[in-house]
C-alpha cells in the first residue's frame, strides 16, 4: 500500500514485505496523511444491531496491515468507518522465514505466510491505549505459535486489550500458524469461547474470525457453538485468507504456500458469508471480509448479509483513497436502488 498515486508506484518497486515496512514508517511520520478525514454521507451510518458498535461508514481496515497498533490514527484519516490493528499475541514472535509474502499483480491477490508476526501484546497495550480518532478500533487476538496452551494466550490477549479498544476479534482462521484453524472444530471452539467469554469482563463487543474454507457442516456446527454463545458473543468476520488456489490464478507466485486474498477471494468469501447470514437469521453481527475492491464488492457484501465489511489487499494496489472512493460511490447504489439507510440494504439477497 501507498500514500499516493506516486508514492504507490514508488512502494511497488520494493519487494512486498519491504513496501509494507516502508509504509508503516512513512505513516508514522504522517508523510501523505489528510490533514482530517473525509465527511460521510448520512445514508452510510450503520449501527451494528448486537455490537451496538456505531459506524460513520461500513468499511473497515481488516487486520494484518497495522500488526502492532503503531498507525491506526494515520489510517483513520483516510476515511475508514473503523479500524482493526493486530493480529497481536501474547508474546512477541518473529513470524515464518522470509520471503514470506508475496504481490500477485496479474492477479490483484496477494499471498502470505507472515505466521502472526508481532511485537507482543505489551508493545501493543502502550500503542492501542492512547488512541484517540474518533473512529472505532478493534484488536485482533491470537496464540504463539509455540504456545503449550492456546486458550490462555486467547484469554490473556482479550483481557490485555478489551479495556482498550471498541471490540475484539479472536482470530482462530490464520492459515500460517500450524494447527490454529483446529480451534473451528466444534469441541475445541465451545471449550475456546467459553474461556474467551469469561475473560471478557469489560464487556465489550467480541467477533469470531472464520476461514473461508469451511463445508456445510463446519458451518453447521460453527453456527451451533455460536448460538450458545449467544448471551456475550457478537459476531462472526467472514473471512480470513484462504489455502484454495483457483485455476485463473495467474501470476508467477501463485503455487506460494500460505493465504491468498485479494480479488479471487471475492466470490468464495462472499458465498460463505451467505451462508453463515441465511443460517444465523440476524442474530449476530457479520462484518464481510476478503476480495472487496469496489463499492460494487463491498454493496454485494452487505447484500449478502454483512452489516459492515473490511479491505486490506485492494489498497496494494490503489493506495488508501480506495476507501473513500468506495464510500462515495456505494452511497449512490444504496440511493439508486430505493434505500434511505444502509440498515436497509442489509441481507436483501438471500
Amino acid at each position: 500500500m501507498g500514500l499516493t498515486d506516486i508514492g504507490v508506484a514508488l512502494v511497488k518497486l520494493l519487494p512486498a514485505e519491504a513496501a509494507h515496512a516502508a509504509t508503516i514508517r512513512a505513516l508514522e511520520k504522517g508523510l501523505g496523511v489528510p490533514l482530517r478525514a473525509p465527511t460521510f454521507d448520512p445514508i452510510l451510518a450503520t449501527t451494528l444491531p448486537k455490537s451496538r458498535l456505531k459506524l460513520a461508514a461500513p468499511v473497515g481496515l481488516a487486520a494484518g496491515f497495522d500488526k502492532n497498533c503503531d498507525v491506526p490514527s494515520a489510517m483513520a484519516r483516510f476515511g475508514f468507518g473503523f479500524i482493526e490493528c493486530g493480529t497481536v499475541t501474547p508474546l512477541p514472535q518473529p513470524g515464518n522465514p522470509r520471503p514470506r509474502l508475496f504481490r500477485l499483480t496479474e492477479d490483484r491477490a496477494v499471498i502470505n505466510r507472515m505466521g502472526f508476526n508481532n511485537y507482543g501484546l505489551d508493545y501493543f497495550v502502550r500503542r492501542l491505549s492512547k488512541y484517540r480518532a474518533p473512529v472505532p478500533i478493534g484488536a485482533n487476538v491470537g496464540a504463539n505459535k509455540d504456545s503449550t496452551d492456546r486458550i490462555a494466550d486467547y484469554v490473556n490477549g482479550i483481557e490485555a486489550v478489551a479495556p482498550h479498544a471498541a471490540y475484539v476479534t479472536v482470530n482462530i482462521s490464520s492459515p500460517n500458524t500450524p494447527g490454529l484453524r483446529g480451534l473451528q472444530d466444534k469441541a475445541s471452539l465451545e471449550t475456546l469461547l467459553l474461556a474467551c467469554g469469561a475473560a471478557n469482563r469489560a464487556g465489550k463487543p467480541v467477533f469470531l474470525k472464520v476461514a473461508p474454507d469451511l463445508d456445510a457442516e463446519a458451518i453447521k456446527d460453527i453456527v451451533g457453538v455460536v448460538r450458545n454463545q449467544g448471551a456475550w458473543l457478537s459476531g462472526l468476520i467472514v473471512s480470513n485468507t484462504t489455502l484454495a488456489r483457483p485455476d485463473s490464478l495467474t501470476s508467477r507466485d501463485r503455487g506460494q504456500t500460505g493465504g491468498l486474498s485479494g480479488a479471487p477471494l471475492m466470490a468464495p468469501s462472499t458465498a460463505i458469508l451467505k451462508a453463515f447470514a441465511k443460517a444465523l437469521k440476524g442474530e449476530f453481527d457479520l462484518i464481510g471480509a476478503g476480495g472487496i475492491s469496489s463499492a460494487a464488492d463491498a454493496y454485494a457484501k452487505i447484500r449478502a448479509g454483512a452489516n459492515a465489511v473490511q479491505i486490506y489487499s485492494a489498497l496494494v494496489y490503489s493506495g488508501p483513497g480506495l476507501v473513500a472512493d468506495i464510500h462515495l460511490e456505494l452511497a449512490t447504489l444504496l440511493k439508486a436502488d430505493g434505500f434511505t439507510s444502509l440498515a436497509q440494504a442489509v441481507g436483501t439477497d438471500l
